[in-house]
């Protein structure tokens, strides 16, 4: 099915429709049943490159500097980032969006004309962002082999390291107790179990192997996190007790997507080398 006319840099669902950014400036929407339509293009025909959707039908999207938000209603909100926008992310709570970028990241609420956007500031490039699912915390992705992170009602950062490579994939388990990562020969899961999430406290590491984990995707009701190595394999990590199902074996494919359905019976997951499939559980 073809709806850009290039590359698709960018993509997000919510279960109803994927909505795709391409390199070719437009924004497209596209349902279950095959139907797409452009719902934006950029008027300077820059990539589209980050793409977020949230509440009630709301989407952001970015293109150079600038990021975007359309409301349910289709009203249209801008926002001039202090560099390239490297990510989006909507809170879980309220019409707030937090935009990644050179030096922190910024919180805008879109439908707050007169309100000063709150910027959370820590030197260095940061490429991806999320909340936490209760939105007490804010977490980047940076360029180095490090997550930063901050407790958004004092500001109080954190820095968390102890990766071998940077971390590309990120996800918040079904409880919000883990965020698990990827980054390391092993699986990362940072503890948001308190108040003061994992400051002070140390990782949970599982699912030890001899290569890295590129993707991490966590099971849409329980304890149990999927993860892709860059060798191919595909395991099931049951957090609870660090019982290990192997989903798909190695075969030198680094893997690069991963994601569950809904009931959590299915994972579908693709390949650098361009496999892709669904193992049924």
């Amino acid at each position: 099915m073809e709806v850009h006319g290039g590359a698709i840099l960018a993509s997000s669902s919510d279960g109803n429709r994927i909505v795709t950014g391409g390199d070719d400036g437009n924004l497209v929407a596209t349902d279950s049943d095959g139907k797409h339509e452009i719902i934006a293009t950029d008027d300077k025909k820059r990539w589209i490159d980050q793409v977020a959707l949230g509440p009630d039908g709301a989407v952001a999207w970015s293109a150079g500097k600038t990021a975007h938000v359309r409301t349910k209603k289709g009203e249209l909100r801008s926002f001039e980032a202090p560099s390239t926008v490297a990510g989006l992310c909507f809170a879980p709570k309220g019409f707030r969006l937090a935009i990644a970028h050179y030096n922190g990241a910024t919180l805008w609420f879109p439908n707050a004309a007169g309100a000063k956007p709150e910027t959370l500031e820590w030197k260095g490039s940061h490429l991806a962002v999320t909340f936490s699912p209760d939105g007490k915390f804010l977490m980047t992705a940076m360029q180095e082999a490090t997550l930063h992170g901050w407790r958004i009602a004092d500001a109080k950062d954190m820095r968390m390291s102890g990766y071998s490579a940077r971390v590309r994939s990120m996800g918040w388990t079904a409880d919000g107790d883990y965020l698990a990562t990827s980054g390391s020969e092993q699986l990362i899961l940072w503890p948001f179990d308190g108040k003061d999430g994992p400051m002070g406290r140390q990782p949970k590491l599982m699912a030890q192997a001899a290569s890295r984990v590129a993707v991490v995707a966590c099971h849409p009701k329980q304890p149990v996190v999927a993860v892709g190595f860059a060798d191919g394999a595909v395991q099931l990590v049951r957090i609870d007790d660090g019982a290990l199902i192997e989903a798909r074996q190695a075969d030198g494919q680094p893997v690069s997507a991963l994601g569950w359905d809904s009931t959590g019976q299915m994972l579908a997951f693709g390949t650098e080398a361009g496999d892709a499939g669904v193992l049924a559980l």
